[in-house]
């Protein structure tokens, strides 16, 4: 499957939440899509059906396709801890996901392609991988002929959330990955817990 570049509030609606962020669309028809998506009789949901529904929701969620999944998932399972948990730790470390979370970006989407284009550094150096994984102590920062960008700084005005495992400097637009952020730190509505080896 290739990244998903279609409409973000049919997606939204069969999860049965605003995956993507605030969304009128979705507030609108907050039911499934298609001819039966507002009928109130619910089929039996099966749990292979549970597990692979909260495995599509956070790859749909972070932008991650298949086959960068499981390597994540295979690398979360080799460390020590919870191998859900970790999943988390390593997907919120990714570039692209610690530069929406800065607030340069309104969108994972929009974060990936100011990575791609080459719009920031890591610790000073260039990188323009989107799922380049951040260290404790690394700083992002916005490239000194980017910071002008009026999508950039349009992001960063309307600002709201800020992070406990990120340090955020206004004035040289510039912030620190403290370290990979505990599960009680994530308000998404995510299941780590369902185990997704028997789906990948």
């Amino acid at each position: 499957m290739a990244r998903y570049i279609g409409p973000k509030t049919r997606i939204s609606r069969k999860f049965r939440e605003p995956i993507f962020g605030p969304d009128k669309n979705f507030e609108k028809r907050n039911y499934p899509p298609g001819q039966h998506g507002n009928s109130k009789k619910r089929a039996k949901v099966s749990e292979y059906s549970t597990q692979l529904m909260e495995k599509q929701k956070v790859k749909y969620m972070y932008g991650i396709l298949e086959r960068q999944f499981a390597k994540i998932f295979d690398k979360a399972n080799r460390m020590d801890g919870i191998t859900g948990e970790n999943l988390l730790k390593l997907i919120e470390s990714r570039l692209d996901n610690v530069v929406y979370r800065l607030g340069l970006s309104s969108s994972r989407s929009g974060a990936r392609q100011l990575v791609s284009h080459r719009h920031i550094t890591v610790n000073g150096k260039l990188v323009n991988i989107p799922s380049y994984t951040l260290r404790a102590g690394d700083v992002v920062a916005v490239r000194e002929k980017s910071k002008s960008l009026e999508t950039i700084t349009e992001s960063l005005a309307s600002r709201m959330a800020k992070y406990g495992w990120l340090e955020w400097d206004n004035s040289q637009m510039a912030g620190k990955f403290i370290n990979p952020p505990a599960r009680e730190e994530l308000t998404e509505n995510i299941k780590e817990q369902v185990d997704c080896r028997i789906i990948l």
